[in-house]
């Protein structure tokens, strides 16, 4: 074959070999986006909503598609709290939408992570006919969405004794279809699965890890009489409001959620009619409210009178980590309890440490002295945390661990004992101090603060033949201090709105015991036997327990918004422990507020708060323009039309929020505040300020007098420095006092950065 022959027949050999452009486009792999979508004008109302969706995809579909394509899919048509769908799209079909007339942006799908017996008396809550929890109905007629990893309907937490049928209105539908021993009832009035938590399209939202089930029962468990793990933590368990309504949507797996199956869920929430939006999901910090999916649909649920309850995050102790900050929701930090599930450490030398807990056998083969050792000090990293052990040196021994942070306790005891340890005493490092858990160990074991781990190892280096044995104290009630701030809570202050504290409120979030879904694939207690309930930590414990005590607030009070929900909770606060000293933090310093928010919930003082700071929707459109997001950002996140140039803006300072951050330089700060009397109809309150002595405060008028209800009283607040400004900043507080209230608003000069 002459040269040119060859060569036009191997050119045709390679065109024939490639697909058409069309099936070259098919064969691109499809992924997961949000497409958020402009406010529809009144020219497209006329269509449904999924046909005004399927309009856009229309557009962007590959229009020489191969055969056997089905094109772009849409996943959900978003119809409530969000303005836009999600679909499965190739890049080419992405990049499409995003130059069509009416897209803003589009989102790639990720995954966010998952971020009780004591808690309801610690918080003051008792059964008597005087008690508030009894006078609120323990949340009668009010309904809780879970978005998590759904619940296990046989619980006996999830029983509906005494609870009255769902409310007039509910539109919500249950998916619990044929669930072995439960399914809904007047407690659980609502159950979804979505997307890849679903598993398919007939899998009931049945909880598989276990979480869910916790949280649910958190947050509005019913009453479950001998309630512990293995004899602790044992009691009557109870959520924070027993009667109030469950509405669950399944939005997780195991392990993570995707943005898009949340945003269906809290969709679905707001469309079935929920009062109150449990969210103890994680969420990235300092993203801008307009590109934040989640803040976008919370205003919307927050517009619909839903408050929403979101965890603050597990990435403390390091500043700025908070996330879910938007002002129109309820940031919950996490603290600690009076309960401890206590194990101490002996050592031989006589001094005997305070350490915890859960696994706390009859047998205990730690009880006797047996020789100590510390792997770490080797100086390697997996030595200290016991990752890499060796037989020689732990066998017959207590060994010392380092902590691996949130997590990886237990693991680090299953390494011990693999190679023939016989107890474990777990040491936290320096910024965790004192924050330890109660864990589910496979040997006898002692979590111990940084302080006594320090004291350990001292001793260690002391002796040649150090020896230390572990107790098992079982449950102890007063430990004290109580409540402290975590290590893990994330805090503030918030990047994407510094000028907003938050986090708002600290609730209970260590070793909280409630519901649990046992499963195999995750046994919590080496002999694999099954548990009812759990103790868990983090924020999506202490977030639960915000959003049942705003429940009770929400039955004891239907007509009152969102923010002053809020409002009462953050303003009747407790700043001071059990023994009226400040709240502590892990290293038993005072907590800032940037760490608990106002202060540690008390919902006993919360449903009659005195005086609230009151805001709507409308209220927030300027503070967002003040942000300088722009009409078309303000706009995204109102799901209306906002032209900020027509308004008059302000700070986030002048935002009519029950704290209050001044960004003080050298000269004066003044802003605005209005509070609405919900207390007695003829009160005085005056103002009394808490500063020091560096700062100055003047409120004008310094005395409201209120001779009805709902009467609005509006006050300035001028703040400036007495003397040289304090690049450390200032903390402090504006209180509001009469006879009968006290309404305590925390009050922050951040400090500068160098």
């Amino acid at each position: 074959m002459e040269p040119r022959c060859l060569l036009a027949s191997l050119l045709l050999l390679l065109l024939s070999s490639l697909p058409p452009r069309g099936a070259a486009a098919s064969l691109q792999e499809r992924k997961n986006y949000i497409v958020h979508l402009r406010p529809r004008d009144g020219a497209s109302s006329g269509d449904s909503v999924e046909e005004w969706h399927r309009s856009f995809l229309a557009q962007a579909a590959t229009l020489d598609a191969a055969d056997g394509d089905d094109g772009p899919r849409i996943v959900y048509s978003y119809r409530a709290a969000f303005t836009g769908f999600a679909a499965r799209l190739t890049d080419e079909e992405a990049d499409a939408l995003r130059a069509t007339d009416g897209c803003v942006r589009l989102y790639p799908e990720v995954f966010l992570p998952l971020a009780t017996t004591r808690s309801p008396g610690f918080l003051g809550l008792h059964l008597g006919n005087e008690g508030f929890w009894s006078r609120s109905g323990f949340g009668r007629g009010v309904v809780i969405a879970i978005l998590d990893t759904g619940i296990l309907p046989s619980h006996p937490s999830f029983n509906d004794d005494g609870i009255q049928p769902p409310p007039k209105g509910w539109n919500g539908t249950c998916e619990f279809r044929a669930v072995a021993g439960g399914g809904c009832n007047n407690k659980v009035i609502g159950a979804r699965a979505f997307g890849s938590a679903a598993v398919n399209s007939t899998a009931p939202p049945v909880d598989d890890a276990g979480h869910g089930t916790h949280t649910a029962s958190t947050a509005a468990g019913n009453f479950v009489e001998n309630a512990n793990v293995r004899g602790n933590a044992d009691g009557t368990a109870s959520g924070m409001a027993p009667h109030a309504h469950l509405a669950v949507y399944k939005v997780c797996t195991r392990s993570r959620c995707s943005i898009m199956d949340i945003i269906a869920g809290l969709d679905a929430a707001v469309q079935d009619g929920v009062d109150v939006l449990s969210f103890s999901i994680g969420a990235y910090s300092g993203t801008q409210f307009n590109y934040d999916p989640i803040a976008i649909a919370a205003f919307k649920a927050m517009e619909r009178g839903i408050v929403v309850s979101c965890a603050a995050g597990n990435a403390g102790p390091e500043p700025g980590t908070v996330g879910n900050g938007a002002p129109w929701m309820l940031t919950v930090a996490a603290g600690t309890m009076d309960r401890a599930i206590r194990t101490n450490v002996k050592l031989g030398n006589g001094e005997e440490f305070r350490g915890e807990s859960l696994f706390q056998p009859a047998n205990n083969s730690a009880a006797d002295p047996l020789p100590l050792v510390y792997p770490g000090a080797d100086g390697s990293d997996t030595s200290r945390d016991c990752s890499v052990l060796r037989d020689a040196e732990v066998t017959g021994k207590v060994v010392l661990c380092e902590s691996r942070g949130l997590n990886g306790r237990v693991e680090a005891g299953q390494t011990v004992a693999a190679y023939g340890g016989v107890g474990m005493i777990v040491m936290n490092k320096a910024a965790e101090g004192y924050t330890t858990f109660a864990d589910a160990h496979v040997l006898p074991a002692s979590h111990v603060s940084y302080d006594t781990g320090t004291k350990i190892i001292s001793y260690l280096n002391s002796t040649p033949n150090a020896t230390a044995s572990i107790h098992f104290k079982g449950t102890i009630i007063g430990s004290y201090p109580s409540p402290a701030v975590t290590f893990f809570s994330s805090r503030g202050p918030s990047k994407a709105s510094p000028g907003i504290l938050k986090p708002d409120i600290t609730g209970p979030g260590m070793n909280i015991l409630a519901a649990w879904a046992p499963s195999e694939s995750h046994t919590e207690f080496s002999d694999g036997a099954g548990l009812s309930f759990f103790v868990e930590s983090g924020t999506s414990m202490s977030t639960p327990h915000l959003s049942g005590v705003a429940a009770l607030l929400k039955s004891l009070h239907p007509d009152w918004s969102p923010a002053a929900i809020k409002s009462a909770i953050m303003t009747t606060s407790d700043a001071v422990d059990r023994t009226g000293l400040p709240i502590k933090d892990e290293q038993y310093r005072h907590a800032t507020f940037y760490a608990m928010g106002a202060g540690y919930v008390n919902p006993a003082l919360a449903f009659d708060p005195g005086l609230v700071y009151d805001l709507h929707a409308d209220d927030y459109i300027p503070y967002l323009c003040g942000l300088g997001l722009g009409d078309d950002g303000v706009t995204e996140i109102a799901h209306r039309p906002v032209a900020c140039g027509s308004l008059r803006t302000i700070t986030e300072a002048e935002l009519n929020y029950p704290s209050l951050v001044v960004n003080l330089l050298s000269q004066p700060i003044t802003v605005n505040r209005t509070v609405t009397n919900v207390g007695k109809p003829n009160s005085v309150y005056t103002a009394v300020v808490e500063m020091p002595k560096d700062v100055s405060v003047t409120v004008q008028p310094p005395m409201l007098r209120f001779t009805e209800l709902k009467e609005k009283q509006s006050f300035t607040v001028t703040v400036r420095w007495a003397g040289q400004p304090n690049v450390a900043g200032a903390e402090g507080n504006l209180k509001w006092v009469s006879d009968d209230y006290i309404v305590r608003s925390p009050l922050v000069i951040p400090a500068k950065s160098e």
